[in-house]
C-alpha cells in the first residue's frame, strides 16, 4: 500500500536537505537587486537574473554594516545562507555580505553621497564665492611635510612675496583625517586675518584620496566664510571637495597662481599705470588753466581795469540821484499832511479837552461836598456810641448810654438822660 506524504513532512524534509547540505551553507550568488523597499529593521528584498528569481533576506545587523546605500537595480555581490521556509514552502538567501558589482563600493558611496549633496544645493554655483585680487594672507590646510605646501610657499613668494602664508598642518590621509580637515576649515573660517583658504594633497588611489569625500568635510567647505580652492590629487583625480569648493586647481602650483591672480609684476604695472595716468591727468589740468590765465591776462578788463565798474559807477549814481529825490518827496508829502491834520484837529482837540475839564471840576466839587470834614464845617455833628456805630435814630440809643459828639474841632462826650 502506498503511503502518502503531508507537506508539512516533505517540507520538513526538505528543509533537513538544504540545511545540511555543504554547498547551500555558503553560497556566493551575484544578481540584480528587485522589489527592495528600505525598512526601519530587516530587509527583504530578491535577487534576479535574466532567467530566475530568488527571495532574499539581510537581517538588520548585516545591513547597517553596508558602507553603501542599497538601491532598486543595484547589481551587488552576496555572500550567504540558503533555507527553506517551511510555511510557505519557499527557499531564500540569508545575506551575510554585500558589495556592488562591476564597480567599487567606495564608487558607489561617492555617486550616492554626491547626488545627496546636489540635491540638497551644495553645489550649485550661486554659492561660489568670488576669489580676492590681493591676498594679505593665505592659509593652507594640508600635510605640513608633503609636497603641497612646498609647491605652494614656492609659487606666493614668486607671484607675490607680500602675502604671508598659515599653515594649519593637517592629516590628509587615513583615520581621523575627513574630521581633522574639517574642523582646521572651521578654525581658518573663524579667523579674521585670512582672506583666502587652500585645502589640498597629492596624488593617490580613491581611498587615499577619500578623506575629500567624506560629508563632515563637503560641509565644512560649504560652511565656511572664507574663498576655498581645492587642490586634491592629480588633475583627473575629482572629489566632492573640488564640487563644493569656490575653485578647483589641478595641482598646489595652480591653487597657489589663482590664490595670487595679480603678481608683484602686476601691481608695479598697474602702479606705473596709474601713475602715469595721474601724471598726463594733471599735465592736461595745469595746461588748461594756463592758457586759461593768459586769456584772461589779455583781456581788456585786466588791461583797463577802469571799465570794469566805469558802469556800475553810473549805476551807483543813477540810484544815490534817485534816492534822494524819493526821500525829499516823501519829507514833503509828510509835512503837508501835519499842516491839514494841524488845523483840521488842534480847534477840535481843545474843544474836547475843555469838555473833559469841566466834568473833572465838577466831579471835584461833587467829591468836596461828600468830604466829612466839609459837612462837619457846615455845622453837621457824627454821634457814635461806644461800640463805634453811628447813631441814625434814636431807637438805637437808650437812657444811660455813653455817646462821642464829633464836630470840626473836637468830640464831646455825654450820656443820654
Amino acid at each position: 500500500m502506498t503511503e502518502y506524504l503531508s507537506v508539512s513532512t516533505l517540507t520538513k524534509y526538505l528543509k533537513a536537505k538544504f540545511d545540511k547540505d555543504p554547498y547551500l551553507e555558503r553560497v556566493y550568488l551575484t544578481g540584480e537587486v528587485s522589489n527592495f523597499r528600505q525598512r526601519p529593521s530587516h530587509q527583504y528584498f530578491a535577487l534576479k537574473d535574466e532567467g530566475a528569481v530568488i527571495q532574499a533576506t539581510m537581517w538588520a545587523g548585516q545591513y547597517h554594516k553596508l558602507d553603501f546605500k542599497l538601491e532598486e537595480g543595484m547589481k551587488v555581490l552576496v555572500v550567504g545562507r540558503i533555507s527553506l521556509y517551511e510555511r510557505n514552502g519557499s527557499y531564500s538567501i540569508n545575506i551575510e555580505t554585500m558589495t556592488p558589482d562591476g564597480i567599487g563600493v567606495l564608487a558607489v558611496q561617492f555617486e550616492q553621497l554626491k547626488k545627496k549633496l546636489s540635491d540638497e544645493g551644495l553645489f550649485e554655483e550661486r554659492y561660489k564665492k568670488a576669489l580676492p585680487l590681493f591676498s594679505r594672507k593665505v592659509g593652507v590646510v594640508t600635510s605640513p611635510s608633503g609636497a603641497v605646501i612646498r609647491d605652494i610657499i614656492t609659487t606666493i613668494n614668486r607671484r607675490f612675496p607680500m602675502t604671508e602664508i598659515l599653515l594649519f598642518p593637517t592629516k590628509v590621509q587615513g583615520d581621523g583625517a575627513a574630521e581633522e580637515i574639517a574642523t582646521n576649515i572651521r578654525k581658518a573660517s573663524e579667523r579674521n586675518d585670512l582672506d583666502l583658504l587652500i585645502i589640498g594633497r597629492g596624488g593617490g588611489s580613491i581611498e587615499d584620496l577619500w578623506c575629500f569625500n567624506e560629508e563632515i568635510v563637503v560641509r565644512a567647505i560649504f560652511e565656511s566664510q572664507l574663498p576655498i580652492i581645492s587642490s586634491v590629487g592629480h588633475e583627473t583625480d575629482v572629489t566632492l571637495s573640488d564640487f563644493v569648493s569656490d575653485r578647483r586647481a589641478a595641482t598646489p602650483t595652480a591653487a597657489a597662481e589663482l590664490a595670487t591672480p595679480n603678481t608683484k609684476l602686476d601691481l608695479l604695472g598697474w602702479t606705473t599705470e596709474q601713475q602715469n595716468r595721474i601724471y598726463h591727468s594733471l599735465s592736461r589740468t595745469i595746461r588748461q588753466r594756463r592758457e586759461k590765465l593768459e586769456k584772461l591776462s589779455n583781456s581788456v578788463v585786466f588791461r583797463q581795469p577802469d571799465r570794469l565798474y566805469d558802469g556800475h559807477k553810473r549805476n551807483l549814481d543813477e540810484m544815490t540821484r534817485r534816492l534822494i529825490n524819493l526821500t525829499e518827496r516823501k519829507i514833503l508829502e509828510k509835512q503837508h499832511r501835519y499842516e491839514i491834520l494841524s488845523r483840521n484837529l488842534i480847534p477840535d482837540f481843545q474843544k474836547l479837552l475843555d469838555f473833559k475839564k469841566n466834568r473833572v471840576d465838577r466831579a471835584n466839587q461833587g467829591l468836596l461836598l461828600l468830604d466829612v470834614k466839609q459837612i462837619k464845617a457846615r455845622g453837621f455833628a457824627i454821634v457814635r456810641r461806644e461800640d463805634d456805630q453811628i447813631v441814625k435814630s434814636i431807637k438805637q440809643v437808650k437812657s444811660g448810654d455813653s455817646l462821642s459828639i464829633e464836630l470840626e474841632d473836637g468830640v464831646i462826650k455825654t450820656n443820654v438822660k
